[in-house]
């Protein structure tokens, strides 16, 4: 589905619950000055994600069936690898070295094979909320679009999660996604923090932290159903 700006009401329409969350963001003249800068972005750069996967994550996982929040920095900035969720590439793209890692933990932590390929939308769909702070980035220039403003929007996202009367686990991996802890306040939530899975940082207490494990001991815990992480599409 396409981002869909509807003149008449100026709504962008995400085409599930996250339209009534966000209505007060679609319908607020900041955003919309907001998004025609990042139009003009793409209009005049090479961005990515492709612009009609910003908000891909936000498709994916309705607002209602978010069981988990995995958060990223910023979308991959070479050819035709983000597509809107946080460490998934699209299919046919090399599996990047973070995930490469993370595909290890998960076989460390609960068995599940490293798959041929690093498209993660299986995880969105049983709940797992792909966020990235940053949706957009100019090609090959990492962290292009940090300060552009997308923070003050992703953040509202996390607080409205956090307002959810279901339990959430919060998957924090690395500095950056640390900050966003203070973010989460309600009770009810759960947040699992270790160093960032990238090569650099990974062997430093990601290897053998468990998350998968422990988030759905969380779920199994509170009633909730567990996470299929090895879910394809």
């Amino acid at each position: 589905m396409k981002v869909i700006i509807n003149s008449k009401v100026g709504e962008i329409m995400i085409g599930n619950d996250w339209d009534e969350k966000l209505k007060i963001i679609w319908e607020s003249p900041g955003f919309h000055k907001f998004m025609s800068i990042v139009d003009h972005e793409y209009e005049t750069k090479t961005i990515f994600p492709p612009h009609d996967h910003i908000f891909e994550a936000l498709k994916l996982t309705p607002y209602y069936n978010v069981k988990v929040v995995i958060m990223g920095q910023d979308p991959y900035h070479g050819e035709g690898e983000a597509h809107g969720l946080s460490f998934s590439v699209q299919k046919g793209v090399k599996v990047p070295p973070s995930l490469q890692n993370i595909y290890k933990e998960l076989y460390d932590d609960l068995g599940i094979p490293p798959r041929n390929d690093g498209d993660l939308t299986g995880w969105a769909k049983e709940g797992v909320l792909l966020l990235n702070a940053v949706l957009t980035v100019v090609k090959d220039t990492p962290a292009s679009h940090r300060k552009l403003g997308w923070e003050l929007f992703t953040d509202y996202i996390i607080k409205l999660v956090n307002q959810k009367d279901t339990p959430v686990v919060f998957i924090l991996w690395g500095n950056f996604a640390k900050e966003k802890a203070k973010l989460i306040t309600n009770p009810i939530h759960h947040i699992i923090m270790s160093p960032h899975p990238s090569p650099f940082s990974a062997r430093y207490g990601f290897f053998g932290s468990k998350p998968f494990s422990k988030t759905n001991a969380f779920l199994k815990a509170d009633g909730l159903k567990e996470i299929d992480w090895g879910r394809k599409e």
